[in-house]
């Protein structure tokens, strides 16, 4: 059946399109319930903020790029960058309460709140930097975290082969406001849900600090060496010539745990089973469906919403009972960025991609936290850096993944770790939580006032 809209043209709003796709029935529909409520432009309570970085010569900042924010929460991984070395896009410095709203697909929702005074923070060419003039940072940020905004800025994406929007059309998206209080409320439940992400990411912290004070790695700095030598029957036992992979950083790290008496085991004494990925196919990506988990779409502390991919559930039905990750599953990137390792808390529709492995541990020979632990912390990632040394795009072999050596502890003191890996997951679930009840609340208060408005005489 066909989908189309009768536009006046004294109602094209000056946006100067006058492509079928600007003015989808979904589109129109959303604007007019938003209007109804009274909404106002973003630019009515917000400023732009342009503070143009300009790099120092051996001076550090931090750096924050779209690909590391992450979509359910707004947190970041900054990298820290010498001046001279500052990408073309490290464009903007950024402050306490300012909201940085990505503008490029198809990182739509990267949406960033700068919670803390820090200097030298530099943020992406590919943000617009907001600061709230008249209302709670909080309660921006929020906002702009709402499904139907990404579909609002969508609609104004131009170019094909760069798709982006501008920083006017950021400031003309229409903001729900309501009464003081009902954004004092959802201000309040954001804080807590940032509470909650702090603490998280605390109860990790300490979990890796453990497992380095257990395995006498605490104070330990990888020494990487610019030269070195290797015996020639070395390189034949290894099956490489690769200088990267005879980094006597990597034996260093190996031998330090074995000086401290802790016995290293093979993570195939540890697994029941394995199995990988299954590739289908971009021709067969949907907008809806069920979730197609790529290496992007898995993080240590679980699943991403970064550019999702989605399945029939048709192909979903053939594929899910080998290739859909049950509740206990370890699951293991092996290309691209391998090491990542993720223990299923609850189980999850959706089937997992060629570039991770989902493993089935024998809990009666290791906990399963711990033993992730091991592979996310510095113990794994030096030996997978190892493994993966000398390639473009690197692949992680399941014959290497099977010789990771996992330092084996006694149980209480993986119970202690696992324990703390726990708390924090919780804690992250709970913030997560949180912000959707934030979400749903504003969503919830424009359909109801929409509908009182269509309703009074």
């Amino acid at each position: 059946m066909a989908v189309y809209s009768i536009v006046k043209l004294s109602e094209l709003e000056g946006a100067k399109r006058i492509d079928a796709e600007y003015y989808k029935p979904e589109y129109l529909d959303l604007l007019c319930r938003l209007r109804k409520v009274g909404c106002v432009p973003v630019k009515h309570i917000a400023v732009p903020v342009r503070r143009k970085f300009k790099p120092t010569k051996g001076e550090y900042f931090d750096y924050i790029e779209i690909s590391e924010v992450d979509l359910m929460t707004g947190e970041f991984n900054a990298s820290k960058i010498i001046g001279e070395e500052a990408p073309d896009r490290a464009q903007w410095i950024v402050f306490k309460d300012d909201v940085l709203v990505s503008t490029v697909r198809p990182i739509r929702n990267a949406i960033v709140l700068i919670r803390e005074d820090k200097e030298n923070l530099v943020c992406s060419s590919g943000f617009s930097i907001l600061n709230s003039q008249k209302i709670q940072a909080n309660y921006l940020f929020l906002y702009f975290k709402i499904s139907f905004v990404a579909r609002l800025l969508d609609r104004h994406t131009t170019a094909t082969e760069y798709p982006a929007v501008n920083w006017n059309d950021v400031l003309n998206i229409p903001i729900y406001l309501g009464k003081e209080k009902f954004r004092e409320q959802i201000s309040s439940i954001v804080d807590k849900a940032f509470v909650l992400l702090k603490q998280s990411r605390s109860l990790y912290s300490q979990a890796e600090t453990l497992l380095l004070e257990e395995l006498g790695l605490k104070d330990f700095k990888p020494q990487y060496k610019k030269t070195y030598t290797a015996n020639l029957s070395d390189a034949f036992s290894a099956h490489r010539i690769d200088a990267e992979y005879f980094q006597p950083a990597y034996e260093e790290v190996i031998e330090k745990i074995k000086e401290n008496n802790i016995e290293l085991k093979l993570l195939r004494e540890f697994i029941i089973s394995i199995q990988k990925g299954i590739e289908v196919g971009s021709e067969n990506y949907q907008e809806k469906g069920k979730p197609f988990i790529r290496v992007s779409n898995l993080s240590a502390n679980g699943f991403i919403d970064r550019d999702q991919k989605y399945l029939s559930d048709e192909l979903y039905e053939q594929l899910k009972g080998i290739y859909e990750p049950k509740q206990g599953d370890l699951l293991l990137t092996k290309d691209a960025t391998p090491g990542i390792a993720y223990v299923v808390k609850e189980q999850v529709e959706g089937i997992i991609s060629s570039g991770i492995l989902k493993l089935q541990i024998d809990e009666s020979k290791i906990n399963k936290e711990y033993l992730a632990s091991c592979i996310n912390f510095l113990i794994g990632k030096m030996q997978i850096e190892r493994d993966g040394g000398g390639s473009v795009i690197i692949h992680w072999k399941p014959e290497q993944v099977k010789r990771l050596q996992i330092p084996f502890l006694p149980l209480k003191a993986q119970q202690k770790i696992a324990s703390l890996v726990q708390q924090s997951h919780e804690a992250r679930k709970k913030a997560k939580e949180l912000l959707d009840v934030a979400k749903k609340t504003v969503e919830i208060a424009i359909e109801k006032e929409a509908r009182g408005k269509q309703n009074s005489p």
